[in-house]
């Protein structure tokens, strides 16, 4: 697990379909709050792992440490 990895939500695009709490089988998501995404054990996020921002229809997920140049499959361009 990594402590510099986590994914950081983008509240405007956001729609709160609930796809990265249904994936996301680490504690990173506060199911609580489900389907809105909230980020509550960053550091149970999988290094590298882009599951929940590949699922993101709206593409509000990027990650916080991503140096890979991995850009969100559904991010509406502006």
């Amino acid at each position: 697990m990594a402590k510099h990895w986590y994914p950081v939500i983008d509240y405007v695009s956001c729609i709160s379909c609930g796809s990265c709490t249904d994936k996301c089988t680490h504690g990173v998501y506060d199911t609580e709050k489900a389907p809105s995404a909230h980020v509550i054990f960053p550091d149970g996020c999988v290094d590298q792992c882009h599951g929940c921002g590949n699922l993101c229809p709206s593409g509000s997920i990027t990650y916080n440490g991503d140096a890979t140049g991995w850009v969100p499959p559904n991010q509406q361009r502006v």
